[in-house]
């Protein structure tokens, strides 16, 4: 199964009322052990944090056209959180009910994270936010070109060998 690193970052400025962009950047490693990179962005967004995180893991893991083995870094802990410590389970369970605060908010993108999810084996990984990590470093960058640049992901799948 190919191993794949997945970078996701939802707002550009960690700003949420202001420009942003998410994305994800694929990082894999082919037959020949080159490393290759693909850079996919959904474009400027003006919404709120969690949903623009959420949308950044969409956008990476729909991106893959086969069954892959994936790392996914995120600076979001409430994304990272929900499936390491089985929020989400919960949420299913409970029909999408978070105990007696109602329903659970962005039920649409949490859905269709699971159906991009379910042919993968995916490992969820936080990774602090904007305290000069590389690999925060590296998600604050594509989410900043997706903003400046108001770029459109034209990838529906990629040709990972």
């Amino acid at each position: 199964m190919t191993k794949v690193q997945i970078y996701t970052d939802g707002s550009a400025r960690g700003n949420p009322n202001g420009p942003g962009g998410y994305g994800a950047v694929l990082q894999f490693m082919d037959s020949k052990g080159q490393l290759h990179e693909k850079v996919l962005s959904a474009g400027y967004k003006k919404t709120t944090n969690n949903r623009m995180e959420l949308m950044a893991a969409i956008v990476g893991l729909e991106a893959l056209n086969r069954p892959c083995q994936v790392e996914l870094y995120s600076d979001s802990k409430y994304l990272t959180d929900a499936f390491n410590q089985h929020w989400i389970d919960s949420w299913v369970a409970n029909k999408w009910k978070r105990g007696k605060s109602g329903t659970v908010k962005n039920v649409d993108l949490w859905e269709r994270l699971l159906d991009a999810k379910a042919p993968h084996q995916v490992s969820f990984i936080w990774v602090k936010g904007h305290a000069g990590h590389p690999q925060n470093e590296r998600c604050d960058k594509l989410a900043t070109a997706a903003a400046d640049g108001k770029l459109l992901l034209v990838d529906n799948g990629l040709d990972i060998s």
